[in-house]
């Protein structure tokens, strides 16, 4: 029996809606990732693009644990002498949090020219408003880590508290 490949123009491309807020960021993106190269359908092919458009708000509320706000840097280099750009997590979150999550993303998905074809599907918006009502965006929920950090206050442990 031959093996049958999924049409490409017959997929069913879906629009998902995620709010990131309060959501840990490296759990939320390779979530994100996964969506978006189609491994959460059964009709799943490595070589052809089965996933589905998402839409991330509240990008700026996201949580890391430890001390990735201040420790975690994005770094570019222009390549000339002295061209080395570097900012901290705090910094991009601040300025533009959108960078973060799409950075992120990027490097749970594969190299090439089809993840770089799937991640044009990613949106990413700083705050709860989005442009892609239109579409009908269905809501993906990811259940939340017990251990957020944010702001540097710890809320919630994953311990349970001594009898002693």
């Amino acid at each position: 029996m031959p093996t049958t490949y999924p049409d490409v123009k017959t997929i069913d491309r879906r629009w998902l809606i995620i709010d990131a807020k309060d959501q840990i960021l490296g759990r939320l993106a390779a979530r994100v990732a996964m969506v978006l190269r189609g491994k959460h359908k059964p009709i799943y092919t490595p070589f052809l693009d089965t996933g589905d458009f998402v839409v991330v708000i509240n990008a700026a509320k996201v949580a890391v644990t430890g001390q990735k706000l201040k420790q975690k840097i994005y770094q570019r280099y222009s390549g000339y002498p002295g061209g080395r750009k570097v900012r901290t997590l705090a910094d991009v979150l601040r300025t533009k949090p959108e960078l973060a999550i799409h950075q992120a993303v990027k490097g749970m998905m594969p190299d090439g020219p089809l993840a770089r074809r799937q991640l044009s599907k990613l949106k990413v918006y700083p705050g709860p408003e989005h442009p892609h009502t239109a579409q009908q965006p269905a809501t993906l929920t990811i259940a939340p880590s017990l251990d957020v950090v944010r702001d540097g206050a710890l809320s919630g442990s994953r311990r349970t508290p001594s009898t002693n």
